[in-house]
């Protein structure tokens, strides 16, 4: 199985804590079984009056020590079986987070943030419970049954122990259909408590939105519905287990009721002695705890078993975008690109190309501009750059190599990108500016703040700097979560930097600000404004107006607004709009 393959590596790395859990375990059990031995001595030369005060006290040290060892063992299975299950709990969390960040694009736009929740959630719970206390019930289960028989059949008598064992073998015939229905309805409940965990992520996200359309009964509706659902199929899982253990129960007094009669016959034909007929009552309550266990070893094995083929599925996923083959030794970036008719279509969507036949080429230092209207392909053309969506060989060249001859490291390090949602963390502005940098200069965070126009406003919060943003930084303006982000990219330095739309929401003065700031502060460094507003891109060296997905037109502002063309349309509307605001303002 392929699930205990992959699982198996994680089990290899703490194998030597498993062994010394299953000793300490195994200990336990040995300790355990000899106690009523010493019980039925006790009962017999307390009826044939054969036994001492001091031989009383000489088997009660014996049971106390025992116990005490029990006690001892029972702490370090404990220890290493459960403990080792949290580690190997939280290092498949950690490469699973790890092998998410791995993934392309792709993958997270096919996926729902509440079922990768999900995952590392209730699905790794299970795979825990299966590595701890699916161990245990297993090992002490088989341990104590082996123990407990062999008692039984040379201590006290073979024939009574057939009578009182058959019953019990009903529970092994029962344990199959039980763990089928378990496997099947924890998957269920599963894949409920992943719709569940989408649902509140995504009402809890776009809570604003629900409150500005006073959609909140719309939304309780729906939840209530998914929340149904989540509870029928927990409940299915409770209704499996609600009949499978009162059988258990009934099926264990069957068996005590037969030991109760027979061995009382045997007892008064004199067979056996009160004492083994007491020691045999031990025993078989003894027996009780691995007929609970085989039930509840089925269950955690089942449940575990389809959490654990819910996690490989995604250790599965392997990422389209990698350092192959080609890879070149190239330590860093200058920034001169070449698009050789970069052509593009999402991979759901072959048909239709967001990108074709683009041709342009970039020199180091300079600035270009891209200008189209909404579904143009303009921040596509900011993901190809960063190599998060792959193209055809040669398509895009920066430096003359082609993006598969860049290591990724490389690649990325050195493209500064602010895109057009400005994620901010929930953290504080000063972690947020310098989370795309190594090092954590505070005067250098001031300074790229300064040149992002965003210093000013950080300075009037009451904590400055440490100002928690909240969540997606809803507590900042969308101008401030712009700038935030602008300063974020600014102080990587990198050789090339791409905002996608990122001055929209700033006023015409600080964008021209921010502008001008770029211009000082990037001189020989490759910088793409992917914009809406003329007025951000005029002076830009070279612009590419698109136009679903081709090249339009290209040059400087002065050319473009010469060919009377699309971008002079752009700029004339814009102007016309701007007067407009401005007269509606002074009115």
């Amino acid at each position: 199985m392929k699930e205990m393959k992959f699982i198996s590596a994680y089990i290899k790395r703490h194998s030597l804590k498993y062994i010394m859990g299953i000793v300490a375990l195994c200990a336990v059990d040995i300790m355990n079984v000899y106690i009523p031995q010493l019980t039925g001595k006790i009962t017999d030369g307390l009826e044939t009056h054969t036994i001492t005060m001091n031989g009383i006290w000489h088997l009660a040290i014996w049971i106390l020590l025992l116990g005490t060892g029990m006690a001892i063992s029972r702490f370090g299975w404990r220890f290493f079986i459960f403990g080792t299950a949290r580690s190997i709990e939280k290092e498949l969390r950690s490469d699973m987070f790890g092998h998410l960040e791995k993934l392309s694009m792709r993958y997270f736009n096919e996926h729902k943030t509440g079922d990768l929740m999900a995952h590392f959630t209730n699905d790794l719970a299970a795979v825990r419970m299966f590595l701890g206390p699916t161990v245990v019930t297993a090992f002490d289960a088989t341990v104590m049954l082996i123990m407990v028989l062999t008692r039984m059949i040379f201590y006290v008598n073979a024939k009574l122990t057939i009578v009182a064992v058959i019953p019990l073998l009903l529970i092994m015939y029962g344990d199959y259909f039980y763990g089928k229905v378990m496997h099947r309805r924890f998957l269920e409940k599963q894949k409920a408590f992943s719709d569940l965990t989408d649902q509140v992520q995504e009402a809890v996200s776009g809570i604003r939105v629900i409150k500005a359309f006073v959609q909140e009964r719309k939304e309780l509706a729906a939840f209530a519905k998914i929340s149904r659902n989540n509870q029928d199929k927990n409940m299915g899982v409770v209704r499996a287990r609600a009949l499978f253990m009162p059988l258990l129960d009934l099926i264990i007094g069957v068996s005590g009721l037969l030991t109760l009669l027979y061995g009382g016959y045997l007892a008064i034909a004199g067979e056996i002695t009160v004492g083994q007929f007491v020691a045999f009552n031990q025993y078989i309550s003894m027996l009780v705890w691995p007929m609970l266990a085989a039930g509840e070893c089925i269950t955690f094995v089942s449940q575990g078993l389809a959490s654990l083929r819910r996690v490989c599925v995604i250790f599965e996923e392997q990422p389209d975008i990698v350092d192959g083959e080609e890879v070149k030794d190239i330590e860093a970036l200058r920034g001169e690109i070449d698009l050789n008719g970069l052509t593009f279509a999402y991979p759901d969507q072959e048909d239709v190309p967001v990108l074709e036949g683009l041709r342009v080429h970039v020199e180091q230092g300079s600035t270009l501009a891209v200008l189209g209207r909404t579904g143009s392909g303009k921040s596509t053309l900011a993901n190809l750059l960063l190599r998060l969506y792959n193209t055809r060989s040669d398509m895009i060249r920066i430096d003359g190599h082609s993006l598969c001859e860049i290591p990724l490291a490389v690649l990325r390090r050195d493209i500064a990108y602010v895109p057009q949602d400005n994620f901010l963390f929930s953290d504080t502005l000063e972690h947020n500016i310098a989370f795309g940098a190594n090092w954590k200069d505070k005067k250098a965070i001031c300074e790229a703040a300064r040149n992002a126009c965003i210093h000013s406003n950080i300075m009037e919060f009451p904590e400055g700097y440490e100002t928690m943003v909240g969540e997606r930084g809803v507590t900042l303006s969308g101008g401030q979560k712009q700038r935030s982000a602008i300063a974020r990219a600014l102080l990587k330095d990198s050789p090339i930097l791409i905002l996608d739309d990122s001055l929209s929401a700033v006023d015409t003065d600080t964008e021209e600000q921010i502008l001008h700031n770029l211009r000082e502060n990037r001189v020989g460094k490759t910088t793409i404004i992917i914009a809406h507003r003329i007025s951000t891109i005029q002076n830009a060296d070279h612009i590419l107006v698109l136009d679903e997905g081709r090249a339009a037109e290209y040059g400087t502002h002065e050319e473009l607004m010469a060919e009377n063309g699309i971008y002079r349309s752009i700029y004339e509307k814009q102007q016309l709009e701007k007067q407009l605001n401005e007269e509606g303002g002074e009115m």
